[in-house]
């Protein structure tokens, strides 16, 4: 009979998946924050992209963009939809977003549906058009003045965020890098990623939890630092030629000893060595492999004079040594080497060089960094996974807003996308527990039937004792399967064969008379042949031969 309770994991782990998937279908995601003025942008891509997003011109972006349902869900989203392309989108926003009116909030989710091997899924904050860029010429030289989202490809796993600034003393905008930034979650579910700009502070958030703060102004948060030093080495300053930047000298005044022998051998003869009692002089360290013979195919004219290959004398083993002795050599006591003078102190030692600093022509003071102002949204990237959605992009005044939106928009998305996982691993891991618990079943059956062979009956009790140790650990099923098995192979050859020694068995063969006194001769000897079966004979030394 079947046992009804085994597949109850199993029925347990496809309802979860089942009664998910039901859910899932009916599903519909509570859209963003129910006063939308609080935004002071908000894409949901609730309608088609078209006439709203301007996809770049350029050729090199000949990555198609489609409005599709995230997998799963009833929501849509932007899709990056071929792998191993170029991709460039622009939204210019009705009124440029200023940086001078308080805190500033950026937010997006992305879901990487089939994972992010090598590429980006980022987004560019860009500069009014006046900075030099146009939609349809949208490319990675537009400027923009934040750049912020997941990028991953070789040893780069980083959630951006770095701004542009321009320097007032020169007129240069500069990549300012925030350092160390968090890592890219590495599952297949939705993400947002939130940016809180507010006095002097970045804030980076995933999915509403705080993974970094750095300070607009600290050296030790962005790199290169937002304020260059005050000071830099003169480049006009030369070293003068007579400066000298030796520590230690070889002293001048030092003189090599007399007695002091600049040939003397550094190893010398050991004339005290004596040659160890049992050295084979007449015998070679290597001999002719004997069991070597001539290729059939060796022709002498052309291969030369065939010879055998070497190998170790094995007379050699328990010797000293073999072959010529010589005397062995040793450290010579009077080696002194080639003469240097001591080194001491330099008195004209001024330290290392280095240029006199000199007022930084670039150096600059504020008390907070001079954002340029937010005109468009551009996701230009480049990767090799398709299946890249970005949904719910956001621009905010207020933390506040943003946290309204992700449990709106997000959150529901979220919580739907883990519990779907949750209930496949469970279902897997169900699936596999059933299927070992049955292979194991299976494994324990077929071993109380070896048990039952009669030719085991003298071992029976021993086998049965493992199985059931087996049955109460099933973690080791394998090794007691193994161990079965050897019992049975190897005494089930002993009765085929009885031994190392057939010719004794073929004798006692042909013997073998129909009594019952003559059987039981034979099998006598046989026994006597497995005991000399057990005692090993000692290693034979395989010689080492030459390839």
């Amino acid at each position: 009979m079947v046992d009804r309770k085994e597949n109850i994991p199993v029925a347990m782990g496809l309802l979860a998946v089942i009664l998910f998937f039901a859910a899932s279908s009916s599903f519909h995601v509570v859209r963003g924050s129910d006063d939308v003025d609080d935004a002071i942008f908000y894409e949901s891509f609730d309608e088609d992209f078209d006439n709203r997003w301007i996809v770049s011109g350029k050729e090199e972006y000949n990555g198609v963009w489609k409005h599709s349902k995230s997998e799963g869900h009833d929501d849509f989203g932007l899709l990056v939809s071929e792998p191993a392309r170029k991709y460039a989108i622009v939204k210019e926003l009705d009124v440029p977003v200023s940086f001078k009116d308080g805190p500033v909030v950026l937010q997006f989710e992305t879901r990487l549906q089939n994972g992010l091997e090598c590429g980006g899924a980022y987004i560019k904050y860009l500069q009014t058009q006046e900075s030099g860029w146009k939609p349809k010429g949208f490319d990675n030289e537009s400027p923009y003045s934040i750049m912020f989202g997941p990028d991953r490809c070789g040893a780069t796993n980083k959630v951006h965020f770095i701004f542009r600034h321009k320097n007032p003393k020169t007129g240069k905008h500069v990549e300012h890098h925030l350092k160390f930034p968090p890592s890219v979650p590495s599952d297949k579910l939705s993400h947002v990623y939130t940016a809180v700009l507010k006095d002097n502070d970045v804030s980076i958030l995933i999915d509403g939890e705080e993974k970094k703060k750095g300070n607009f102004l600290s050296s030790e948060d962005f790199e290169p630092a937002l304020i260059p030093s005050k000071t830099i080495p003169d480049p006009d300053d030369k070293k003068p030629e007579d400066w000298d930047e030796r520590a230690k000298i070889p002293d001048p005044e030092a003189v090599k000893p007399e007695d002091w022998d600049e040939d003397a051998p550094r190893e010398i003869i050991d004339e005290e060595a004596e040659k160890p009692e049992g050295w084979l002089d007449d015998e070679p360290e290597e001999v002719d492999d004997p069991e070597a013979s001539k290729p059939e195919d060796w022709d002498d004219e052309e291969d030369g004079e065939w010879e055998a290959p070497k190998i170790e004398n094995s007379k050699c083993e328990a010797a000293p040594g073999c072959g010529e002795w010589k005397r062995p050599t040793k450290s010579n006591p009077a080696y002194k080497g080639k003469w240097s003078a001591p080194y001491i102190d330099n008195p004209n030692y001024k330290g290392i060089w280095k240029p006199q600093e000199i007022p930084n022509p670039e150096y600059f003071e504020l008390e907070k960094p001079d954002f340029e102002p937010i005109a468009a949204i551009g996701i230009e990237i480049w990767t090799m996974q398709d299946g890249i959605l970005f949904d719910n992009v956001l621009i905010a005044k207020d933390d506040k807003v943003a946290e309204s939106y992700r449990e709106t928009t997000w959150k529901p998305k979220f919580n739907i996308e883990k519990e779907k996982q949750k209930a496949e691993e469970e279902a897997a891991a169900a699936i596999e527990s059933e299927g070992i618990a049955g292979i194991q079943k299976k494994a324990f059956n077929l071993l109380y039937k070896i048990a039952d062979i009669p030719f085991l009956s003298g071992h029976k009790q021993k086998i049965i004792e493992i199985i059931e140790k087996g049955e109460k650990q099933p973690n080791l099923t394998i090794g007691i399967i193994v161990s079965v098995v050897i019992v049975f192979v190897s005494i089930f050859f002993r009765l085929i064969f009885g031994g190392k020694k057939p010719a004794t068995v073929e004798a006692n063969v042909e013997k073998k008379t129909n009594t019952e006194t003559s059987s039981k001769q034979a099998g006598g000897e046989n026994e006597d042949n497995k005991e000399k079966e057990e005692t090993p004979n000692p290693p034979r030394r395989r010689p080492k031969r030459d390839n």
